[in-house]
């Protein structure tokens, strides 16, 4: 009988037991940094009792129909912006539930060692998507390179430049393939996690770089019906610690600042 017992008990452990009671959920994320925090929030997240799958995406379009679509159940590699482009533009019921990093966008250039380098009627490639051209307009304004109209908002276009002292020529591409457009133009716009797969770095190579504000935090995102379950808590609560936030700014040494 206390044999039994203890076997019952032991049942009764085993049950309740973190390992068994663990919940995994596949979180979609574009490669470079965004996956090596998540990969560094895994352990603190397994803690309690959340298994994170990392996916990743080659582009900033399928995370978020992968995500509509139930295929993962949260993705970490956008912004404010973007998502509300994309739930505008395709009805996405999907949201933010918590803030992560912001990446400041630079221009690169091989050609040229400054901005002032840059001759007049230069190539000057920009991202190709609303959220991330228009961000790249505006960088170019704040810095004094063009004007825009004045209620633009943060998802300007080409044809809303309203003086173009330079003449420069403006050539979109997919924001992925920004590194590889470098050799072709006089100077490009890069996304931070783009320019760091490439061997750039965003805090020393730019000859132009975004101030660090605004609206550009990225942010997790999940599906309108998952916002209060359980699960999205310990995501977000894993990934805003001490611990995360140290690793950011020792891994990243300012390319990557903690935007919670």
């Amino acid at each position: 009988m206390l044999l039994r017992s203890i076997f019952a008990l032991a049942g009764v452990v085993a049950i309740w037991s973190p390992a068994a009671a663990a919940e995994t959920i596949k979180i979609g994320v574009t490669p470079g940094p965004h996956a090596q925090i998540l990969e560094a929030v895994k352990p603190i997240a397994a803690k309690s009792g959340l298994e994170l799958q990392l996916i990743e995406f080659s582009d900033y379009v399928v995370p978020n129909a992968a995500l509509d679509a139930g295929d993962i159940q949260a993705n970490s590699f956008q912004n404010q912006p973007y998502l509300d482009n994309q739930k505008a533009d395709r009805g996405y019921k999907i949201e933010q539930v918590g803030l992560t990093v912001n990446f400041p966008i630079g221009v690169y250039s091989r050609k040229h060692k400054s901005w002032a380098d840059v001759p007049d009627g230069a190539k000057v490639s920009i991202p190709n998507d609303p959220t991330n051209g228009g961000r790249a307009l505006l960088l170019l304004r704040d810095k004094g390179a063009i004007k825009l109209k004045s209620d633009v908002g943060f998802k300007p276009t080409v044809i809303d430049i309203t003086d173009n002292p330079r003449k420069l020529k403006f050539v979109e591409v997919d924001a992925a393939q920004a590194p590889r457009a470098l050799d072709d133009v006089d100077a490009a716009v890069i996304n931070t996690n783009y320019a760091t797969q490439a061997g750039l770095d965003p805090v020393k190579d730019p000859i132009l770089r975004e101030d660090p504000k605004g609206p550009y935090v990225n942010l997790i995102a999940v599906r309108s019906a998952d916002k209060d379950k359980p699960w999205v808590k310990i995501l977000v609560d894993s990934y805003h610690t001490p611990e995360i936030k140290e690793f950011v700014q020792t891994k990243f040494k300012g390319a990557v600042l903690p935007g919670w």
